[in-house]
């Protein structure tokens, strides 16, 4: 779980530029100007001195070392995000870059009889925060080019045993050269989920309730739960909602952490209506009411099918072009395109959003009834169940294990029931039946009482057997004796018929 923010850390009192700072490398870095600040740390420009340059291509971060999420964010860098991994997964997958923004060096330096903590990184542009101040909504193919950019992002740092945490707009950055690029920034509340393929296990923890941004945080954080893979992608979805349409709909009740969490609820356990009817009109939510569906539907554990996320959003695979962010009919940061192919591309796609919002309405009714069954048997108490389960996130497969092992005993009766031993009404089956019915199905690796080894059990079974048989053998019997004395009677009287006439 991120750790929350902590009111006795401080911003650093700002180091002077010009000021000469030495990573871990040996490398030396001039302080340019201070460009900004966010949580407990600043920002200059920065230089490396053996290559001066007019034009800053890199920045340093700068926090009081014991200061937390600077060190969370270094962590996260060493561990994951190195520059040769990052490059051998945009050849791996195929992709014209990755959204993380490239670690340069870190170390120490005082100032002032304090120690800082610093780490240089590649510089970027304007943050969607500032975007979205000045423009209030992003165009539609904005919204789902951003959403597959993250996707990307997101796959590559859960693969490798990070989440991000904090997804939102002053998080995601444009490129400085290219703002047709988005970075994932600030990864000062990333967290790592699954350490050495171990994953954490679902706990709720009412301390650490309502933890994250109020707006875009998920479920889980507003339970307390240590975050996975399947919060980043729930704030995703969030966070293109809120870039689609404005607003959200817990927005005026962020002051109460309780409201917030209800209404994200009632707007999964609603979908995709919930969504469709909030878009803004003249545009369509289909693609991110799918999208937040299917988020919904993962397990606490389970890794995402990321390619069939980013097809909910690009169902045509068409190739990206530049980023627009439009307002009253002027952009921002953006070239606008040219090419007539860009133009019928983007109609195409939309006549396939719509044809996507049109199939999600028809299937309304099924949409809900697999809610109510999921919601039936998220609410199922674990107590009930046959088999031992550790947590709430297991309830599901307690039920599939219950009804294979009815199915499993109906399998039994019905071979006892075909057998020949049933054809006596004294048979071993109906002696065992009431033991069938009242098996300890806690142990399911148990064997059933008939294949035990039970000697005096066994003995009553052979005897009621044994009696059968012999009293099928007496009657044959009995039926033979009386026909060999019909024939022996009528051989005699012949012996006498003949004796008298001769």
């Amino acid at each position: 779980m991120p750790p929350k923010r902590n009111d006795k850390y401080k911003l650093p009192i700002p180091l002077p530029e010009g000021q000469v700072l030495n990573d871990t490398e040996g490398k030396r870095w001039m302080l340019g100007k201070m460009i900004g600040s966010g949580g407990f740390g600043l920002v200059y420009l920065a230089f490396p001195t053996n290559k001066p340059d007019e034009d800053a291509k890199h920045v340093i971060k700068v926090e009081y070392q014991e200061n937390g999420p600077l060190f969370s964010e270094l962590k996260f860098y060493q561990r994951a995000a190195k520059k040769d991994w990052i490059q051998r997964w945009i050849a791996l997958k195929h992709l014209d870059y990755l959204g993380i923004p490239q670690f340069c060096g870190s170390g120490l330096t005082t100032y002032n009889g304090r120690s800082y903590r610093f780490m240089v990184m590649e510089r970027l542009g304007i943050d969607l925060q500032k975007i979205s101040d000045q423009n209030g909504t992003f165009k539609k193919s904005t919204v789902l080019q951003l959403g597959v950019r993250m996707l990307d992002v997101l796959e590559y740092i859960h693969e490798n045993e990070y989440i991000h945490g904090d997804i939102k707009a002053a998080n995601l950055l444009l490129g400085y050269k290219n703002p047709d690029q988005v970075y994932l920034a600030d990864y000062g509340l990333s967290y790592r989920y699954c350490p050495n393929g171990n994953h954490k296990q679902y706990q709720e923890n009412p301390r650490k309730s309502h933890n994250g941004t109020m707006e875009f945080t998920s479920l889980d954080a507003h339970k307390g739960v240590a975050l996975s893979r399947r919060s980043d992608l729930e704030i995703l979805g969030y966070c293109m909602l809120r870039w689609l349409c404005g607003k959200l709909p817990w927005e005026r009740d962020l002051k109460d952490p309780v409201a917030v969490q209800t209404a994200k609820t009632n707007l999964l356990d609603e979908l995709p209506e919930s969504v469709l009817k909030w878009a803004p009109s003249g545009s369509s939510c289909c693609e991110i009411a799918q999208y937040l569906e299917c988020t919904y539907s993962l397990g606490y554990d389970e890794k995402p099918n990321y390619e069939k996320l980013k097809k909910i959003l690009n169902p045509g695979g068409i190739p990206f072009g530049p980023l627009e962010f439009s307002t009253r009919g002027h952009s921002v940061n953006v070239r606008t395109p040219n090419n007539q192919n860009v133009d019928s591309q983007r109609k195409a796609v939309t006549k396939q959003f719509n044809q996507m919002r049109n199939r999600l309405t028809e299937k309304t009714a099924p949409h809900a009834e697999a809610r109510a069954t999921r919601r039936q048997v998220a609410r199922e108490e674990v107590p009930s169940c046959p088999f031992p389960v550790s947590n709430q996130e297991t309830a599901q497969e307690c039920i599939r294990r219950r009804q294979k092992y009815e199915a499993y005993l109906k399998e039994v009766k019905s071979f006892l029931q075909k057998s020949n031993c049933t054809q006596s009404p004294h048979s071993f089956y109906k002696y065992y039946q009431h033991d069938f019915s009242s098996a300890d199905i806690n142990n399911e690796s148990r064997s059933p009482h008939w294949y035990t080894d039970d000697t005096s059990t066994a003995g009553v079974g052979a005897t009621e057997l044994d009696s059968s048989s012999q009293f099928t053998c007496s009657e044959e019997t009995k039926t033979g004796v009386y026909s060999y004395s019909l024939l022996l009677l009528f051989l005699l009287m012949l012996i006498f018929l003949a004796l008298y006439f001769l």
